[in-house]
């Protein structure tokens, strides 16, 4: 009970075996399924960010100079 503390209200989430079987392939040892999930939902964010960035950049020629303005 003390982990439900520190962690927060648990929640079930239904998920078929081999998608807990896939999930557990990406933690490592001793890493709980929380852990293995967040750190995932943190790599798509920050894929995601970096991405728009990219993209950014390849408008580049729609930037004006600051020497223009």
């Amino acid at each position: 009970m003390v982990k439900m503390s520190i962690m927060g209200e648990a929640t079930t989430i239904p998920v078929t075996k081999d998608v807990r079987d896939r999930l557990k392939q990406y933690g490592m040892k001793g890493e709980t399924y929380n852990n293995i999930l967040k750190r995932l939902m943190n790599e798509v964010d920050y894929e995601t960010f970096m991405e728009r960035q990219y993209k950014k950049l390849e408008e580049k020629e729609k930037f004006v100079s600051l020497d223009e303005v």
